[in-house]
């Protein structure tokens, strides 16, 4: 009987050893191309959005996501966004994966999609952020969490933020891209923008800093507004 508990244990060990390690490989930003249309994914503490977007026309496609786990060679995702389908939301959505070295072998549907991993989240900024409070006419207001909310996601080097409400399905809007943080300087590089267009290829810089836990965030919107926000964020590790 000993023999036999001590085997199930192991079984039980080299599963979740297993499941934990697919995890991390998982864990950052992965692309895949069909011509002019990028497709990205962004996976970090335990939240993924899924990117599309035609970048020679500077074209938004969609974006869709949420929480996710792996159960074995599945990876199953809880929407909490999609922005051409409200419908979505709340759904759950499972796909065969499979990860060898720097490729992730992904079959949504009956198409087979080799992505391409393009970074870890190996910055301190890596993680799935909201905004806390911000300064409004010169006074910090706080900002509870309600099921309407403001996410910025960042693995290693790439950002989106994405205007939802997890409940309703409402998608107000995203832009997403690569960025930088170094010397206390945070600067996106825009390669999608929902609402306009024209915002693609565009760079903006802010002052950033991490104080204990938080991103003290300031600097001039995309349409030239002073602003000043405290991010905390919004999942642990896990």
């Amino acid at each position: 009987m000993k023999t036999i508990t001590l085997f199930l244990c192991l079984i039980a060990f080299f599963h979740q050893s297993s499941l934990a390690q697919t995890k991390q490989e998982i864990e950052g930003a992965w692309l895949f191309e069909e011509g002019d249309i990028q497709h990205t994914l962004v996976l970090v503490d335990s939240y993924l959005s899924y990117s599309t977007f035609d970048i020679k026309n500077k074209k938004f496609i969609n974006t869709w996501g949420g929480p996710y786990k792996i159960q074995a060679d599945k990876l199953i995702i809880s929407v909490e966004f999609n922005a051409n389908d409200s419908s979505d939301v709340q759904s759950e959505h499972i796909f065969n994966i499979k990860i060898s070295g720097n490729k992730l072998f992904a079959k949504i549907g009956s198409k087979e999609q080799t992505w391409k991993k393009t970074d870890d989240n190996n910055n301190p900024l890596s993680g799935v952020w909201r905004i806390t409070s911000r300064k409004v006419e010169g006074k910090m207001n706080e900002m509870p969490l309600r099921d309407r909310r403001t996410l910025k996601i960042l693995t290693g080097n790439r950002f989106q933020w994405i205007a939802i409400n997890i409940k309703t399905g409402e998608f107000s809007g995203t832009g997403g891209g690569t960025y930088t943080f170094v010397d206390d300087t945070y600067t996106e590089h825009i390669k999608f923008f929902s609402r306009d267009n024209q915002r693609v290829g565009a760079s903006l810089a802010f002052k950033g800093k991490l104080v204990n836990g938080q991103w003290q965030h300031s600097g001039l919107s995309s349409k030239g507004e002073p602003i000043y926000e405290i991010w905390s964020k919004m999942y642990l590790k896990k």
